[in-house]
């Protein structure tokens, strides 16, 4: 935290974005960044939405399994409750938030708060997802990871879903999901279409 010109504390808010496919290491790098912080000895909190309970009902998890301790909520109206008097604030899983994320967060930064973000940039159809584009929109920095495609080994594009299920929100692992890459992507479409 920086001095101003009255010898005033001045924090200055910003937006980070972390984006990419599914396995990509979004929620790793979050963590990441949430540890540093807290290493910092800055105020942290951090908030996932409460349907993603996949691997714990209140941390924040990575696929590598490391772990850092969140609030669970059902709305991004809640964060502002729930964030007074804080440096920093985490937010995963920011696809299944509602669209008033990127208000809740342009708040937060006003207010001279560094929040950071991770979230799939687009659904398993290829379609951006939820409040993502509008964040990437407003963030001051934004950096999309990727995962390996597991078909050829080059830079993954999307979550390809693997089970038979046209619903948009279906939570899961490497069960239901792949990362591939755009030409694998292409090819899976084909080869589903061929199929029905």
């Amino acid at each position: 935290m920086n001095n101003n010109f009255n010898g005033e504390p001045h924090r200055p808010g910003r937006i980070e974005v972390i984006c990419g496919s599914m396995f990509s290491g979004k929620t790793e790098e979050l963590i990441r960044r949430l540890r540093r912080a807290k290493f910092a000895r800055q105020k942290v909190e951090i908030f996932k939405p409460a349907i993603d309970v996949r691997y714990s009902e209140e941390d924040v998890v990575s696929h590598d399994q490391n772990h850092i301790l969140s609030t669970p909520i059902d709305s991004s109206a809640s964060i502002l409750l729930l964030s007074s008097d804080i440096d920093v604030v985490g937010i995963d899983e920011a696809q299944f938030f509602d669209m008033g994320l990127p208000d809740v967060c342009n708040e937060l930064a006003n207010r001279g708060i560094r929040v950071i973000i991770a979230g799939l940039d687009m659904d398993f159809r290829g379609i951006p997802f939820g409040p993502m584009p509008a964040l990437c929109a407003i963030a001051d920095d934004v950096t999309k990871v990727h995962a390996i495609c597991v078909k050829c080994g080059n830079l993954a594009y999307v979550s390809h879903r693997i089970v038979d299920n046209d619903r948009r929100v279906l939570l899961g692992e490497t069960q239901e999901y792949e990362p591939l890459c755009r030409e694998c992507y292409q090819k899976a479409l084909k080869e589903k279409k061929s199929s029905e």
